[in-house]
């Protein structure tokens, strides 16, 4: 008799460390036809434990969706472990003993299941029915007490042993409030759920457990719409569950008052058991932080006096290179010719109006402002359109700031912005075209870009894209990004002259270097990194580099906890990550997700990688993935598929109100603050500084 085939398994433990043990597997097969999961059974002869792999073939792991059923079923069991693994009710779900997401053929490792799948069971006695039903609404309880929905509760998923159930299908949950989607089979799947109308709610599971009850008591499904007819001839069935047939889930009663009817108390001894909020107090500290800013005295003028700073006049903007003012002058235009070199552009000749401006929209202004600085050229829309905005990218080498940078473009490109009334434009045909070939296609085709080249020692920051966005009132801005090396950023000479004209900031922290936690552990010796206690260097130097007249900095900002797919089944960066893209900017919702950033930077990183919310007064915070999954061998297996690249940019854009937010730009940011907490500058000078300060100093 020959031995199972024995592999090397390498993977994360639910604490995070790594795992290398030699593994034999038996025998595989479909967990669900309908389902691309494979299941088989597996011995780590380590420690000759045995076990239950789920995974993913190569060819299915090529599919996002097939991924993301992974990703969800990792996330819940991972989920669960942490809150139930010292309590008494961990037995009710799969006991998960590792993962590894990011492999070519992902997989999860769960302890050895425990029961027999209720459909294998033809007629329970009504003793087991009694257990079995209030276990199954305790398992119900705490998951809707977690804000999750099992979609996927059956005879096929409810495991029982004769004393307890074990509810499997974790790859089928949602979060209460999410958009239905259809799942599920007849008539276990509830109608609303079937049909995929309105918002996941826990009483949509409540419809499928009593279907699975029904079918135990009765050896035959019910119907997919409707309470069973003979409902009223099974006496127990129909004195606790007969409204969890009613078809629409507002008639249902929650898993929290069924199990009140069956075991009185217990849904109050489920929420005392499980675990105190960790991050309450990172919450409160946010909090207090926007409270000071509001409070802060608003900023000073750049010219010290009470009058606004004089700006550039009428016709003219602020040169992104120099800084020097400058306004179209038709006899400095030059295009580039067939070997991509500068020549003048003559218009005398073109008199046709169409044929004149397209000729203007690739042309370059030759800025001669400043005579010392180097020679530069400006995009001539980017002169004809009113105010430009910059924005920068600000974070050390291999953060991730180029990638995420190029999807917000694409994102923008494959329309984006249109939900909040934002339409786009190239400001310049030929660089865009060339930003498209050269990183966005590379990207999406799944190959990893190049680090952004170095700047020469008497070289100067360019922007790498620009775009022009009109927003709902016709107004039209150009939007030029500026996206330097990490070496680049923390020079201090001319090179970064740029960021004192800087219109916004966009700060990306690279989980591997600021949270030391232990799921990142292998990441770091991958990359050959460690953790940083003291902050990325760029951002101190960039803050350093800005000019400041009041307390805070005034320019607006967002942090990006970029590569957060290293992080999809951490708190609370799972709750964001798997949120599908906005389509309405809610300052309320905005906060929240700043508050969740903030509170896990400042448990597991310091208050040295919050720096630039601390330093600047309009500062969100966001989570993002470039690519959902890391590189190998110089590619992403699964393909680059972004997350949430695009909130970061929509922040900015409504914090210079090009999207208009309920409650107004300084809203989304600090909140909506009353009258009498804001203090003007004069004031807060002659008191001594802002309230809540000392000194009126950069808050720390």
């Amino acid at each position: 008799m020959t031995s199972p085939p024995t592999d090397k398994l390498a993977f994360n433990l639910p604490s995070g460390r790594r795992r290398v043990t030699p593994a034999r597997f038996g025998p595989e097969s479909r967990r669900d036809r309908l389902l691309p999961q494979l299941i088989r059974n597996c011995v780590l002869d380590d420690e000759g434990q045995q076990c239950l792999q789920v995974r993913l073939g190569a060819a299915e792991a090529a599919n996002p969706a097939a991924r993301a059923l992974l990703d969800t079923e990792a996330g819940t069991a991972l989920h669960l472990h942490r809150v139930l693994d010292d309590t008494e009710y961990a037995a009710l779900f799969p006991r998960i003993i590792g993962y590894e997401p990011d492999a070519a053929e992902p997989f999860l490792l769960y302890a050895a299941p425990r029961g027999v799948p209720a459909a294998r069971t033809h007629v329970m006695a009504a003793t087991d029915q009694q257990r079995l039903t209030r276990d199954l609404m305790l398992a119900l309880c705490l998951l809707a007490d977690q804000g999750l929905v099992p979609r996927g509760v059956s005879p096929a998923t409810v495991l029982w042993d004769g004393a307890r159930v074990q509810l499997w299908g974790l790859e089928a949950m949602t979060r209460t409030g999410r958009p239905r989607t259809p799942w599920g089979r007849p008539p276990y799947c509830s109608p609303e759920q079937r049909r995929g109308d309105g918002p996941a709610d826990p009483r949509d599971a409540v419809w499928s457990a009593a279907q699975v009850l029904y079918r135990l008591v009765t050896g035959r499904p019910g119907p997919a719409d409707r309470a069973p007819a003979d409902l009223g001839e099974h006496r127990a069935l129909d004195g606790t569950l007969r409204q969890a047939f009613a078809p629409r889930a507002a008639d249902r009663p929650t898993p929290a008052q069924l199990l009140e009817l069956l075991a009185p108390g217990a849904a109050r001894r489920v929420r005392l058991a499980l675990p105190a909020d960790e991050e309450r107090p990172h919450r409160q500290a946010f909090e207090e932080a926007l409270r000071l800013k509001r409070q802060a005295p608003a900023a000073r003028p750049a010219d010290g006096s009470g009058a606004a700073a004089d700006g550039p006049g009428a016709g003219e903007v602020l040169c992104p290179y120099c800084l020097e003012t400058i306004r179209l002058d038709l006899g400095k235009l030059f295009v580039t010719d067939s070997r991509m070199q500068y020549k003048p552009l003559d218009l005398a000749g073109i008199n046709n109006p169409v044929r004149r401006n397209d000729v203007m929209r690739g042309a370059v202004q030759k800025c001669t402002a400043d005579p010392d600085f180097p020679e530069h050229f400006i995009p001539v829309p980017y002169l004809t359109y009113g105010r430009p905005l910059t924005v920068a990218m600000v974070g050390q080498s291999s953060t991730g700031k180029s990638h995420l940078l190029t999807q917000m473009i694409a994102a923008v490109t494959d329309g984006g912005l249109e939900p909040f009334g934002l339409k786009w434009q190239s400001v310049n045909p030929e660089q865009h075209a060339r930003f498209v070939r050269e990183r966005v296609q590379p990207l999406r085709s799944g190959r990893v870009l190049d680090h952004t080249a170095a700047l020469g020692l008497d070289d100067f920051a360019r922007f790498v894209e620009s775009l022009l966005i009109t927003d709902a009132r016709g107004r039209v801005r150009p939007v030029a990004f500026f996206d330097l090396g990490g070496e680049d950023l923390v020079r201090t000479d001319a090179a970064l002259r740029f960021l004192l004209g800087v219109d916004a900031l966009i700060f990306v922290v690279d989980p591997a270097l600021a949270l030391p936690l232990p799921q990142l552990d292998h990441v770091r010796e991958r990359l050959d990194v460690e953790v940083n206690r003291d902050g990325d260097l760029a951002f101190g130097t960039v803050l350093d580099r800005l000019p400041k007249n009041g307390p805070y900095l005034d320019v607006p900002a967002a942090m990006v906890l970029g590569k957060a797919d290293l992080l999809r089944f951490q708190p609370p960066v799972d709750r964001w990550l798997a949120r599908p893209p906005a389509t309405s900017l809610d300052p309320a919702r905005v906060r929240e997700e700043s508050r969740d950033v903030y509170g896990l930077l400042r448990r597991h990183a310091g208050q040295a990688w919050l720096r630039p919310f601390d330093a600047i007064r309009r500062c969100t915070l966001h989570v993002a993935s470039a690519t959902g999954g890391q590189e190998a061998h110089g590619r992403y297996p699964a393909g680059a598929g972004p997350r949430r690249v695009l909130e970061p940019l929509l922040a900015l854009l409504a914090m210079h109100g090009l999207i208009d937010v309920p409650g107004g730009a300084e809203a989304l940011a600090a909140g909506e603050s009353p009258v009498l907490e804001t203090v003007p500058w004069e004031e807060g000078q002659r008191a001594g500084g802002p309230v809540g300060s000392s000194g009126g100093g950069e808050h720390q």
